[in-house]
C-alpha cells in the first residue's frame, strides 16, 4: 500500500520522517512517496485534498477538519516555540502600532498567523509572504514588522533586527496550554486500522532519529544546505519533542484550546467530534 505523504525541507520535518521515508524502520509493507514543501503549499494542498498524509499548519486545520484527522505522532507542539514579532528599531506601544503599520505574515492559514491575530486582534494592514522572506521584507523597509519562524529565529538579530514581542510566549502565558504549531494529518476516508499503523510508524520514525541524535543525517544535511549543524540541531531541539512522539491528553487539549480561540476570532463554530485519529 502506498501513501502520498508531504512535510517540509525543515530539518524538525526531514528529522521526524527521515527513517520512514528511507527505509530504516520496517515500514510493515506500507511505501511512502514524499513531497517536500514549504508549510504555506502543504496548507494549500491539505484543502484540496491532495496528499494521503500531511505536515500542516494548525492554523488551517478548521478549513480541513471536514477530510482529515490528526495523528497524534510526527506534529510541533510546545513551550518556547512560538513566532516572533520583530522589526528594524524597538518600538515602546506595540500593541497601538500594530494596528497601523504594515506587518509581514508567513502565509494566511498558518499558526503564526492565529497567534498574531490573538495578539493583535485589530490589526489590518497584512502582507503574506514565504516564511524566508520576511526578514529582508522588514530590512528593506517594504514592512515595518515581521512575523517569523523557522530558522529566522536564530538569524534575525545578526541582520540588526530587534524582537518586538514573543507571539508564543503571548499564547502559554494567556492561556495555559503549549503552543499547537504544526500537526500531521491524514485523510478521513482511511480506515482507522490503516490510521493507526500510519500513527505508529510515524512515533517508530522520530524514536529512530532521537536514538541516533546528536548525529546529523545526510537526509537533514542535503535539505538544509544554507544551515550550519548547529542551527540544524537548534531547530530540531526547537520543534521536535516528546509531543512529536505522543501528543497524549495535554497536546490534544492544546489543540482543542487553539481550535476555541480560531472559533471567537473568525466568529464561526467547529466540529469538535473526531479531530484525532484513533
Amino acid at each position: 500500500m502506498k501513501f502520498t505523504i508531504g512535510f517540509s525541507p525543515c530539518p524538525n520535518d526531514t528529522f521526524i520522517f527521515d527513517a520512514l521515508v528511507n527505509n530504516k524502520i520496517d515500514t510493515e509493507g506500507f511505501e511512502f512517496e514524499p513531497v517536500l514543501e514549504d508549510v504555506q503549499t502543504l496548507n494549500k494542498w491539505a484543502i484540496e485534498k491532495k496528499l494521503d498524509v500531511s505536515k500542516i499548519s494548525y492554523g488551517v486545520l478548521p478549513l480541513v477538519i471536514k477530510d482529515y484527522v490528526v495523528l497524534n505522532s510526527g506534529g510541533a507542539l510546545g513551550k518556547g516555540v512560538g513566532p516572533l514579532l520583530i522589526s528594524k528599531k524597538q518600538i515602546n506601544d506595540v500593541a497601538n502600532v500594530m494596528n497601523q503599520v504594515a506587518v509581514a505574515i508567513p502565509g494566511v492559514n498558518t499558526t503564526a498567523h492565529m497567534l498574531f491575530s490573538y495578539a493583535f486582534p485589530s490589526a489590518k494592514n497584512k502582507q503574506f509572504l514565504v516564511f524566508n522572506e520576511i526578514e529582508n521584507a522588514v530590512l528593506s523597509g517594504k514592512v515595518d514588522a515581521g512575523v517569523i519562524i523557522h530558522e529566522n529565529r536564530f538569524t534575525y538579530q545578526d541582520k540588526g533586527l530587534v524582537k518586538l514581542m514573543d507571539l508564543g510566549e503571548y499564547w502559554e502565558e494567556s492561556t495555559g496550554a503549549p503552543i499547537p504549531l504544526g500537526g500531521i494529518i491524514v485523510k478521513k476516508e482511511m480506515e482507522p486500522n490503516i490510521q493507526r499503523k500510519l500513527d505508529e510508524l510515524i512515533k517508530k520514525s522520530v524514536e529512530y532519529s532521537f536514538r541516533n541524535y546528536p548525529a546529523i543525517s545526510t537526509y537533514v544535511s542535503s535539505h538544509s544546505q544554507e544551515m550550519s549543524e548547529d542551527v540544524m540541531r537548534k531547530h530540531i531541539d526547537l520543534y521536535v519533542n516528546n509531543f512529536s512522539i505522543d501528543l497524549g491528553e495535554e497536546g490534544r487539549q492544546a489543540v482543542h484550546k487553539f481550535l476555541e480561540v480560531y472559533e471567537r476570532i473568525h466568529h464561526t463554530n467547529i466540529a469538535y467530534d473526531g479531530i484525532f485519529a484513533h
